[in-house]
């Protein structure tokens, strides 16, 4: 089953769909107390509606990011052989984590903003993992998949000169507004079946930028899941981002960056298609 939001920016509502086409309002059964963050409440969702027929064309229709807010968004760093070898780096010993804010989480095809200053805005295509069902302290990655509700696109947007350039933390240039497209659907993971053997792609202007597999991953789901929560608690509507493969635009030489117009297309099977526009940022009151 699949999980989204669509509608009008601020005034999305939440429905499912089966074969990613036309869709079902759940809002009902959520009323009714059924947590579509949860894996307990999105059983609850598919059991309310089992018998109704979807009437909402998402072809006709705005899809907003399926979470409204995350509570997180962790974020792995370095995690596909073939990235650590276009980037010239050793393959960590451990998974190399950081955070991005929850604001940077928008619809999958709404427009992204090029920072003021920006030099070397990058792509990134990525799975994302959502977490539903706390995961505290787990005791081996076997336990992981208990607390998975289902998977989704990430295009992990990054401004690589504020990055690495800049001194201090990658945190820089990962928190821009905007900075992190997501969606178009959670695919529940009984849906998924085996998230490493997922194909994954992104174009630039219709230009092949990465094409690879999740099974390039260095640490899977499993691991990832299970090591991060011995650092911080994961809880419902929490997302972590998996890393994404070799092609960024900081891979090639010269690099191959982002600018206002750019048109960058992702996706990943099983889990839809985001398209969105690169924009430059324009001041609130400019103008005026």
């Amino acid at each position: 089953m699949k999980f989204l939001r669509v509608g009008d920016p601020g005034h999305e509502i939440e429905v499912v769909s089966f074969d990613g086409a036309r869709a079902i309002d759940v809002r009902p059964a959520i009323a009714a107390g059924a947590d579509p963050t949860t894996i307990e409440g999105m059983n609850r969702i598919r059991d309310a509606v089992a018998a109704t027929d979807a009437n909402i064309d998402l072809a006709t229709v705005r899809i907003g990011s399926p979470l409204a807010r995350p509570g997180k968004v962790v974020c792995v760093g370095l995690n596909y052989r073939q990235h650590a070898a276009e980037a010239g780096m050793e393959i960590p010993a451990e998974p190399i984590l950081f955070m991005k804010g929850p604001y940077t989480v928008q619809g999958p095809n709404d427009v992204v903003i090029v920072p003021p200053g920006s030099e070397k805005t990058d792509y990134e295509v990525e799975l994302a993992i959502v977490i539903g069902r706390r995961a505290e302290y787990l005791a081996s990655p076997k336990e992981s998949r208990d607390h998975v509700l289902g998977y989704a696109i990430s295009d992990d947007v990054s401004e690589r000169h504020f990055q690495l350039e800049r001194g201090g933390q990658w945190d820089k240039g990962k928190n821009c507004d905007t900075f992190n497209p997501f969606g178009p659907w959670i695919a529940t993971a009984d849906e998924i079946g085996n998230p490493q053997a997922l194909d994954l792609r992104l174009t630039v202007n219709g230009d092949v930028r990465q094409e690879s597999s999740t099974a390039d991953m260095i640490f899977d789901v499993d691991h990832l899941v299970w090591y991060i929560s011995q650092f911080m608690t994961l809880l419902p509507g929490d997302v972590i981002n998996t890393g994404t493969p070799q092609g960024v635009g900081s891979g090639f030489s010269p690099g191959k960056f982002l600018s206002a117009g750019d048109v960058v297309e992702v996706s990943i099977s099983g889990l839809g298609t985001q398209r969105h526009e690169f924009v430059d940022f324009v001041r609130a009151g400019a103008g005026a």
